[in-house]
């Protein structure tokens, strides 16, 4: 008999207010959503023990290492060395979420930048994958890829895609994934609408970035990782693909980019849907 599909929120923030003070609760509500697998995302070294120690305490739920590009000048200071060795835990399937933020500028750029290609660094000497943060920065973003790509090879995902479907284009063109949030389902997000059309389901991935961006139905709400289902729901109408081939495609595309994470159990899958 076919196992019963289920989903992967790929990247979300179970340490941040509104979910740390509930994190059981929090997963325990995606579990009945049909979300098997989580990816807690680090945005701050000085935060890294307690995104480690809530992946560490709980079955399916994974974490990486890095600095968000608003904390770049902050943490400046972290070497590549030191992100090498928060990556070798056990629980830590990539390295970020790193890259560049124009919209708000909250660092200088050349400190965003410094902390980017230190990130990609990281990566290849760790392995992992890198999470990428790209925002009203694509045209610097596509350079520094294909710059460090031409340094030697590593992997990424474009997270919480928001950006042009030529952007999308380029990364695709580097093998990279792309993954969306709730910004998908948002009426007037066009672009990023295309860029999920185009984006071979190879290559896709479904995310909340909870507890940022709730989807529709539940613009206005704190988002949580329950929510991926209606992400995911809405990408399967987009694409006009089954549902059911999203989830399996999505979560497949997870285990293939973050190779250190490995299926939930035969626990974990008990208690999808709230069985």
């Amino acid at each position: 008999m076919t196992a019963q599909p289920y989903l992967v929120d790929s990247h979300c923030h179970l340490n941040y207010k509104g979910l740390a003070d509930d994190v059981e609760g929090t997963i325990e509500r995606a579990r009945r959503a049909g979300v098997a697998t989580l990816l807690t995302v680090n945005t701050k070294i000085s935060e890294f023990e307690a995104i480690r120690d809530i992946a560490a305490a709980h079955d399916d739920v994974w974490c990486s290492v890095g600095v968000h590009p608003h904390e770049a000048e902050a943490e400046a200071h972290i070497p590549e060395d030191a992100l090498v060795d928060y990556a070798a835990h056990p629980k830590v399937v990539a390295v970020g979420e790193t890259g560049l933020d124009f919209y708000y500028d909250n660092a200088p750029r050349d400190a965003q930048e410094r902390s980017f290609r230190k990130h990609i660094a990281a990566a290849r000497r760790s392995g992992l994958p890198v999470i990428v943060h790209t925002r009203d920065a694509e045209a610097e973003t596509a350079r520094i890829m294909a710059e460090e790509m031409a340094k030697g090879p590593f992997r990424a995902v474009i997270h919480c895609f928001s950006g042009t479907p030529q952007f999308a284009e380029q990364m695709l063109e580097h093998d990279f994934f792309i993954s969306f949030s709730g910004i998908v389902t948002f009426k007037n997000s066009y672009d990023v609408k295309d860029a999920a059309r185009l984006t071979p389901l190879g290559k896709l991935l479904v995310e909340t970035d909870a507890p940022f961006l709730a989807p529709v139905p539940h613009r206005g709400q704190r988002c949580e990782p329950a929510f991926v289902a209606d992400t995911a729901a809405y990408l399967a109408d987009l694409k006009d693909q089954d549902l059911d081939l999203i989830k399996r495609t999505t979560a497949e595309n997870f285990f293939r980019l973050f190779t250190r994470a490995t299926p939930p159990g035969a626990a974990t899958l008990a208690h999808i849907g709230g069985s």
